[in-house]
C-alpha cells in the first residue's frame, strides 16, 4: 500500500503498544501527534488534579486512565513536547499494568477519542521526517532492537549515534562544494574560466574513493556479524560432530548415538563467543550410503559447506591413526573444493591419544597449511581453544577501534554505485573530459550519497524500509 507520509505527519495522532505484545508486569502505550496531549488529557485523571497540557516536557505524572466513570488502570504518564520528543512532535507514553485486557482497553479508548493505530515503524518515520535523525540512523534503530550480541549491538549504536551518516555527509558536502564550482564553470563556458582547482579536486576524489572502498570492504565483516557467522561441522558419521555441537552450546541440543548416520538432517544453533554471534551447523555424516534419506542429508551437508564462512572438519583420532593417508586426501579434496573458506581440522578423542600419536598426526598434516586442533568433545577438552580459533577468523579490529562498519545491504549497494560514479569522475579528470559531462557523474555520485542518509528519498523507498519495523517503534 502506498502511503502519503507528509499527510500522516500533519493530520494524524497515532497510538500503539511500544512494549512487546503479551502480558507482563508493565506495558507502555505510545501516543504521538499534534493532538496527543489533548487526547490523553481527556482520559487521564491526575491524583493531584494536574492539567497535563500545562506541565513541562520530560515529566512524569501518576493518575488513572478513565472512561467516563469507569477506572481502567492506575498509570504513570510521561510527557514529551514538540522537538524534545523522539518523534519531534508531542508524545505521551502511558505505563500501565501489563494485562493484555488493560492494554486493549486503553488503546481502544484512545482510538475512540481520535487516535488511529500506528503503522509499522511510524514513530521512527516521523522522527526522520521531522529531522530528528537521518535515514541511516533510523534504519539503525531496527538493527539495535534486533541485536542479540555485543558486536551487533555496538555496530547499531555507532550508526544510530550518526557515525556512519556523519562520514557520508562530510564527503557529500565536500563533493557538493566542488560540484557547485564545476556547475559555475558551465555558466562561463565561453570565457573558458576554471573555478574548481583540479589538483585539489583530484585529491578529494582520491580520498572519497579510499573511504568508499574501506566502507564497502567493511560490509563483508559487518554482514556476518549482523546475521551470525555460519560454521559448518562436517566429517564421517559417528566421529563426534553432535557431541562437539553439544559441548560448544553446553547443552544436549543434538542426538548422540553410537549408531552411524543418526543425524539425517542439519541441526543449527547459535552461540555468542567474545561478543560475536556464531551459527553452528551440525551436518549429516559424509560417507557412501544406499540409504535414500541419509543421502539427501549428505547432499545438504555440501550445500551447508557452500553457505558457511568456516568449515570444521572433524576426525576420530582412533580411525585417523590407521587411515591417515586416506583422510589427508579427503582434507585436500575439501580444501580444493572450497579454497576461500577457512578450514579447521579437528582431531577428536584427545583423551585416548598418546603424546607420540599427537606428534605423528601434526607432522602428517603440517604440509597442508591448515589450522589443526586436538579436542575431546566428550570430556570438553580443547573446546575453548576451538572457540579462540574461531574468533581469530573474525576481523574485530574495526570494532575495537570503533570504526564504521556497514551492515545494511541497501547502504552497501548505494556505496558501490557511488564508488562507480566517483571513479568515472576521476577518469574524466585525468582525461580532461568536458565539465558538463563531468557534472553529470558528480550529480549521480551525490544522488547515491543522498540515498544513504535520506537527503534523497521517495515514498516507495521509505515504505520498504519502515515496513520491516515493529509496530510501536
Amino acid at each position: 500500500m502506498r502511503l502519503d507520509f507528509q499527510t500522516m505527519i500533519q493530520n494524524d495522532t497515532i497510538v500503539a503498544l511500544a512494549s512487546p505484545s503479551g502480558s507482563g508486569a508493565i506495558a507502555v502505550i505510545r501516543v504521538s501527534g499534534a493532538e496527543a496531549i489533548s487526547i490523553c488529557q481527556s482520559v487521564f485523571s491526575s491524583i493531584s488534579d494536574k492539567d497535563i497540557s500545562k506541565q513541562k516536557s520530560h515529566t512524569l505524572h501518576l493518575g488513572h486512565i478513565v472512561d467516563g466513570e469507569k477506572v481502567i488502570d492506575q498509570v504513570l504518564l510521561s510527557i514529551f513536547k514538540g522537538t524534545n520528543s523522539y518523534t519531534g512532535e508531542n508524545t505521551i507514553e502511558i505505563s500501565c499494568h501489563g494485562s493484555t485486557y488493560i492494554q486493549q482497553q486503553i488503546i481502544q479508548l484512545l482510538l475512540r477519542k481520535g487516535c488511529r493505530m500506528a503503522n509499522a515503524g511510524e514513530f521512527t518515520l516521523r522522527s526522520f521526517l521531522n529531522g530528528k535523525m537521518d535515514l541511516s540512523q533510523a534504519e539503525a534503530v531496527a538493527d539495535l532492537i534486533s541485536s542479540d550480541n555485543e558486536a551487533s549491538h555496538q555496530i547499531a549504536m555507532q550508526q544510530m549515534r550518526g557515525g556512519f551518516s556523519n562520514e557520508i555527509k562530510e564527503l557529500r558536502q565536500e563533493l557538493l562544494n566542488f560540484a557547485s564550482l564545476i556547475e559555475l564553470e558551465l555558466d562561463f563556458a565561453e570565457e573558458d574560466v576554471a573555478f574548481a582547482d583540479r589538483t585539489q579536486f583530484r585529491e578529494l576524489l582520491n580520498r572519497i574513493e579510499f573511504v568508499l572502498k574501506r566502507l564497502i570492504d567493511s560490509f563483508a565483516v559487518g554482514n556476518v556479524i549482523k546475521n551470525g557467522i555460519p560454521i559448518a561441522i562436517v566429517g564421517e558419521p559417528n566421529v563426534g560432530k553432535s557431541t562437539l555441537l553439544n559441548a560448544l552450546l553446553n547443552e544436549e541440543r543434538a542426538i548422540v548415538s553410537e549408531i552411524a548416520g543418526t543425524t539425517r538432517d542439519t541441526i543449527e544453533d547459535e552461540l555468542v563467543i567474545g561478543g560475536i554471534g556464531f551459527r553452528f551447523i551440525d551436518t549429516a555424516g559424509i560417507r557412501e550410503t544406499a540409504d535414500v534419506i541419509e543421502s539427501l542429508g549428505i547432499r545438504k551437508t555440501f550445500e551447508k559447506i557452500e553457505q558457511a564462512q568456516v568449515v570444521l572438519y572433524l576426525f576420530d583420532s582412533l580411525k585417523f591413526k590407521v587411515q591417515s593417508s586416506e583422510y589427508i586426501l579427503e582434507i585436500e579434496k575439501i580444501k580444493n573444493q572450497f579454497p576461500l573458506k577457512p578450514l579447521v581440522v579437528i582431531i577428536n578423542k584427545l583423551d585416548l591419544m598418546t603424546e607420540f600419536e599427537i606428534s605423528t598426526i601434526r607432522k602428517e598434516l603440517e604440509t597442508l597449511n591448515i589450522k589443526l586442533i586436538f579436542i575431546s568433545a566428550k570430556e570438553n577438552i580443547g573446546v575453548d581453544d576451538l572457540k579462540n580459533q574461531l574468533l581469530s577468523f573474525v576481523n574485530t579490529g574495526a570494532l575495537r577501534n570503533n570504526e564504521t562498519i556497514v551492515t545494511n545491504t541497501r547502504h552497501y549497494d548505494s556505496l558501490l554505485k557511488a564508488l562507480e560514479e566517483i571513479q568515472k569522475v576521476n577518469f574524466g579528470l585525468q582525461t580532461n573530459i568536458s565539465s558538463d559531462l563531468m557534472a553529470i557523474d558528480i550529480r549521480e555520485a551525490l544522488y547515491h550519497f543522498g540515498m544513504i542518509t535520506g537527503e534523497v528519498s521517495n515514498d516507495e523507498l521509505l515504505g520498504n524500509i519502515f515496513a520491516n519495523f515493529c509496530i510501536g517503534k
